[in-house]
Order: C-alpha cells, then structure tokens, then sequence
C-alpha cells in the first residue's frame, strides 16, 4: 500500500480565503499555512493549521497553530519555551551547494522540512530525498502548479512527502489533491469467472507502448464496455519467438476501454503520444504512466466472456495469439488462447456510466 501524499495549501495569496477553505476542507486538503493567526481561528482540528513566521520574539502569537514554519537560522529555542506544544518547521531556500546541504540536514533531523528551491531543476530534490532516505520527518516542497506539484510527488519514484501549493482561488485544492492522488492509488480488483471464449475474426487491436517499465504483475485494465475489464499483463514475462517488451501491454480491439487519468477511461483508438493512462498490478496498486505510442494493426481476434460473483457480466476482444496474455489471482499468468469456461481472471468493475469518458449517473445499457 502506498503513503499517501500530503497536500499543503499556502492562503496568503487567496482572493476569497473564506471560498478556498471550505474547497480545502471538502478535498480532505492536510494543511493549510498562513501568516495571520486570525485565519486559523476558524479551521477545524480536522486539518493541520499552520503559521509561517518570518521570526520570533517575546510578543509572538501563534493562535491555534499546530506547527509554526521559521526560516532557518531563526531562534527556535525561544519558540519552544513560548509554545512547547507547538511543532516547529523549518523553512529553507535552496540557492546554491551550501542551502542545498543545509536541506538535507533538516530533512535528516526536522519533524517539518519545508524546502523551496529556486532553480526549475529536480535534481537538488532528489538529492535531499536520498540523504533523507530513513529519516522520520516530512518534506514538504513548494510547487508553482499542479503540473509541478505531480512532478514533486513523483521525484525518484519516492517523491516529496508532501506538496505547498499557493491556493488563490477555488480550484486550487482540488488540482493539487488531483496531483496527489493521479500519481499512485489503488484500484478495487474482483475475480471473474470465464463462461465463454470465440474466434471472431479479424480486427484491429491496439498495443500500448508507454515510456515505463511494468512490473511482471502489471498491466492495464481493458474492457469491451465501460462497465467491467479485464487486467491485460505487460509483455514481461519470457517468449520463445520474440524478446519481451516490458514497457507494452498488448492490450485489445480498438473499440475497447480503459482507464485513463481522473477516474476516466478513453477507448484505445483514441490514445496517443503524451496520453496518460492507469497502470494496475494485481494487488490493486495503480500509477498514472505515459504513452509513448499505440501500435494499430489488424489480427485475428479472441472474444472471451466472464462473468463477476455478483452477476455482471464483461467481455474483452484481444488478439487471437497465444501470446497475447492475461492475470488471474495471485498474479497468475494465462494466455488468451488457452482460456476455458470456469478459468478465474482479476478485472474491476466500475460502478458508473460513462459519457466521453466522464462518469455520469445516468442509464445506459451496452451489450
């Protein structure tokens, strides 16, 4: 199971903070910052509220905060005998070699580190990540967007802990919270039972070439209708007349589904270079990645039909090749060719409708 990501959320440039807070609160947002004690009277306990101060001094309120960030340097022994109970942040900028090692130190021993590098490189993050590796704080980095904020997130596959994002209007915390969770999740898997398989002729089918490595559990999930898939394994694992291809998922005809980033699916005929899709493995786990092509080419195709414990029924059309495979529990490896009724295959089943991929309650019934 993957940590999930912090989200923190920067209001001292929000335009309607009353506005952005209620939208942070209803994304589950985990920190709000500031550095007007009076913004944090009215947050609830239920999110982290935290004060940046610029320093510290006899007179220092810091209201109901929970943590203070103080730029590094500044004194901290007096903030803890003004407010013991307060967790400290520290606050650092990273300019050059020596701010850099200044990070790394405070990721290594800090409760709170939170780190704003001014050069658009990643490679000084990756650096504080590494020396952290181990270490029992969090480090949360400032991002620009929500396009940074995922690149954050995702930074040595290991990524940031957490993510300050300036909120200045509503639609803020929902892109960062949709930055947060479109790198990693998990996706509710169920067993399906096959009733029937058929030789349907020729057709186009589509394989998947995305710039990632699977896993030998991975693949994506792929559907003749919206409403159940089959999880369709990468070409990983061994071949005797062709090297294998672990960034590929020979994935299925044309018209079919799969899922795509923000819980939507796309059919495969419309993905392309750029196009974000899910990978999931067998325990669930899921990761956005990157395609990098789509192959299209006609074959002679396989029909294989499955049935959920609950009733509902899902088709997948692959090619017809014995090559072409699928996963079963456990992570079971099966070849399409060699499915026979009662064979047990991991599919997701997706509760709503769909209308251009967005999921929409409303009737619609595909057969």
């Amino acid at each position: 199971m993957t940590v999930p990501k912090l989200c923190w959320l920067d209001l001292r440039e929000a335009s309607d903070v009353g506005a952005v807070v209620e939208e942070a609160l209803h994304q589950g947002i985990d920190a709000v910052l500031t550095d007007d004690p009076r913004v944090l009277e009215v947050l609830p306990p239920s999110i982290r509220r935290v004060l940046a101060l610029p320093a510290v001094d006899e007179t220092t309120d810091v209201g109901l905060a929970d943590v203070v960030v103080l730029p590094h340097g500044a004194d901290r022994a007096l903030l803890r005998e003004l407010h013991p109970k307060v967790e400290i942040g520290d606050w650092v900028e990273i300019t050059d070699a020596d701010s850099l090692d200044v990070a790394c130190r405070s990721a290594c021993s800090e409760t709170w580190s939170v780190l704003h590098f001014h050069d658009p490189t990643k490679i000084p993050l990756e650096i504080v990540i590494a020396a952290a590796t181990g270490a029992e704080g969090s480090i949360i980095t400032t991002a620009a967007d929500p396009e940074e904020a995922e690149i954050v997130y995702g930074v040595l596959e290991l990524g940031s802990d957490g993510v300050l994002m300036k909120g200045r209007e509503v639609g803020d915390a929902t892109a960062l919270r949709r930055a947060a969770s479109g790198t990693h999740g998990e996706v509710e898997l169920v067993e399906l039972t096959v009733t029937a398989t058929a030789h349907v002729g020729m057709g186009e089918r589509a394989c998947v070439d995305t710039c990632t490595y699977f896993d030998k559990d991975e693949g994506i999930l792929v559907g003749s209708t919206s409403k159940g898939m089959v999880l369709c394994v990468s070409e990983t694992h061994p071949l005797p007349y062709m090297p294998t291809r672990p960034f590929r998922v020979n994935a299925g005809a044309i018209h079919s589904y799969t899922l795509a980033a923000d819980g939507r699916t796309s059919y495969l005929s419309e993905l392309h270079a750029g196009s974000r899709i899910t990978a999931v493995a067998a325990d669930g786990r899921s990761r956005q990645v990157t395609v990098g092509r789509v192959k299209i080419e006609t074959r002679p195709l396989i029909s294989v039909d499955a049935v959920s414990p609950d009733g509902r029924t899902v088709n997948l059309i692959l090619q017809d090749d014995w090559h072409v495979r699928v996963l079963g529990p456990g992570a079971v490896v099966l070849n399409s060719t060699e499915l026979r009724p009662g064979d047990v295959l991991l599919g997701h089943l997706p509760t709503a409708d769909r209308h251009v991929g967005y999921p929409i309650d409303e009737f619609c019934r595909e057969q």
